[in-house]
């Protein structure tokens, strides 16, 4: 009988790339030759640093982390190899896009024991995924603990801290750091420039926002994104400074580097509207056909929206209409706009053809949907209408707003119906 050949440290290697399968990976990986158990005192596999790599960066894609943290822990008894820091990186953006920020902290305080040298590089790697979870007193106190010195920071950390800074609104203490950073002897990155001019442009700092598009032209040689100039138009379109948005848009789009995209002009649209000059809304569209930028479904709603807010329905539809000409799809919000629009204007009829024609158009009604029309039916004085669709609502898992709930009581008090008194008593025991 044919003996089968060992599988060698190389040969594993080989074989955990080649299967995709977590489980089997694992499974590959404890017992490489199963057949060395049934010796009285089978010799101890010699893993490589490669073998660990693989095997820990899979069943961490996996989410598989029970697994992962016990051969991490086996691999922390051997001796043969220092682990690079490269692995526990991506262990920590891992736990990072599992959303369990805490587990990542927990690797990068672990990483000293297993003799790597922590760098700027996992450091910067944890403060990523603290801030993206929100987690700015936790990223606060690494930094004071840490005192940063054990690291040098690099124009990464800076960015990170100064996204932190805006993110809990201290605009000037963001500049701060932007100022040491520059004090430091560095170069500040096009995400530098956007992150502080998105957090000046949200505090309604659209002079200093345009003035430090300026520096980093002038002083850096570094271009605006697609990202500065969508903040900066944004907030002008805010400030009901339609113009000088409409003269940033064009600005940008003379740069064949950067290029519009349909987020610039939903916002113009929508801004348009607010200020009752939808007559240039068709230029605007004609305009994005022109230079080939597709409406999408957000352009387009944009569009229903400012109808709805002047009550003209008809204009709407032939929107929608226009949308689906266009190869795109109407969605939930495009009809829930809709319908809340006409529950506002007292058209509950209309509101009520519409809901109900929703499933055959392709989209079903959401909790969204019937809490409109809830609110529509009982501003209209409808409680019978009410009570039939907040039957059916119920059945389907939603339930009335806070708002809807006490005008379904105050229906009770002043009419008095059996039915919705019923209605009340369940959703009371509900709640």
């Amino acid at each position: 009988m044919k003996k089968t050949a060992k599988v060698s440290p190389f040969r594993l290697t080989s074989l955990l790339r080649l299967e995709k399968n977590p489980t089997l990976s694992l499974q590959l990986f404890r017992q490489p030759n199963p057949e060395s158990n049934t010796l009285p005192s089978p010799k101890p596999f010699r893993y490589s640093a490669q073998s660990y790599d693989i095997i820990i960066c899979r069943l961490a894609q996996a989410r598989m982390f029970t697994e992962m943290e016990q051969i991490l822990d086996q691999m922390a008894n051997q001796t043969r190899f220092t682990p690079k820091e490269a692995i526990f990186c991506r262990i920590i953006s891992s736990y990072g896009r599992a959303r369990m920020p805490d587990a990542a902290l927990r690797t990068f305080h672990r990483i000293p024991s297993l003799l790597c040298h922590r760098t700027i590089r996992s450091f910067n790697t944890l403060l990523d995924v603290l801030l993206r979870h929100g987690e700015i007193s936790k990223l606060q106190k690494l930094c004071h603990d840490l005192k940063v010195a054990e690291f040098s920071p690099d124009a990464c950390t800076y960015n990170i801290l100064i996204r932190a800074r805006a993110a809990s609104g201290s605009i000037h203490s963001a500049c701060e750091l932007f100022d040491e950073m520059r004090e430091e002897g560095i170069r500040p990155s096009v995400a530098t420039f956007g992150t502080l001019i998105s957090a000046l442009t949200s505090a309604s700092l659209q002079d200093e926002a345009f003035r430090l598009k300026e520096v980093m032209f002038q002083r850096y040689n570094i271009k605006p994104n697609a990202h500065i100039y969508t903040s900066l138009v944004k907030a002008l379109c805010k400030d009901n400074q339609l113009d000088r948005a409409i003269r940033l848009k064009d600005e940008m789009a003379s740069d064949p580097e950067i290029g519009l995209d349909g987020a610039i002009y939903t916002t113009l649209i929508r801004a348009l509207f607010r200020a009752g000059r939808k007559g240039e809304v068709v230029s605007v569209l004609e305009e994005m056909k022109q230079k080939g930028v597709k409406a999408d479904t957000a352009t387009y709603n944009a569009v229903v929206a400012g109808f709805c807010e002047e009550e003209n329905f008809i204009a709407s539809f032939e929107a929608l209409r226009e949308m689906k000409r266009r190869g795109c799809q109407p969605n939930l919000v495009s009809y829930n706009t809709i319908l809340v629009g006409m529950c506002r204007a007292g058209r509950w009829r209309d509101a009520r053809d519409l809901f109900d024609d929703m499933p055959r158009l392709g989209c079903r009604p959401d909790v969204v949907t019937y809490r409109a029309l809830v609110d529509g039916l009982c501003a209209a004085g409808q409680s019978r209408e009410v009570e039939v669709l907040v039957e059916e609502m119920m059945f389907n898992g939603y339930y009335p707003a806070a708002m809807s709930f006490r005008k379904l009581v105050e229906g009770v008090l002043e009419k008095g119906s059996f039915r919705v008194r019923e209605l009340v008593d369940l959703l009371s025991c509900d709640d």
